[in-house]
């Protein structure tokens, strides 16, 4: 199944100048853990740029006691963006959070355009739905096999 079928739509985003304090409330209204930094291209097109979760705020803006209304989102992205294409598939995706030590990526088109976002906890949701649907296969097994010895 490809990750562009699993993955969240609803991208929340910010530009690389949106001070830390006003990434902070957007993240507390929209409750959310991460923004995902973008550039604007022609006709409404986003490309993903960066990645910022509420752990970075802490670790580099609060425990720092930088000033939050000055310091952008650009000032706290330092490593190259990982994304992942939609029309790859979920194991894949999988391996390139492993690789790579993220939680989070976003998710692009062949063009690299925003087309959503999975994290580690949708993947995890995911594959314990199919396990479940697995689990219901033994029982159902068990209670055929117990119809058919009557």
């Amino acid at each position: 199944m490809p990750i562009g079928d699993v993955c969240v739509r609803d991208v929340v985003i910010a530009g690389r100048d949106t001070t830390v304090r006003e990434a902070a409330r957007l993240m507390a209204s929209r409750h959310v853990g991460n923004l995902v930094l973008v550039r604007e291209e022609a006709r409404g097109r986003v490309i993903p740029i960066g990645i910022v979760t509420d752990r970075d705020i802490v670790r580099n803006v609060v425990a720092e006691e930088l000033d939050a209304a000055v310091f952008t989102l650009g000032d706290l992205v330092a490593r190259e963006l990982v994304t992942v294409r939609d029309d790859q598939g979920i194991f894949e995706c999988m391996q390139h959070m492993r690789m790579n030590g993220i939680r989070r990526m976003p998710v692009v088109d062949r063009d690299d355009g925003l087309v959503g976002i999975i994290s580690l906890d949708d993947l995890i949701q995911l594959l314990a739905e199919e396990m479940g649907e697995l689990g219901k296969v033994i029982s159902r097994e068990q209670a055929r096999e117990e119809a058919i010895r009557r």
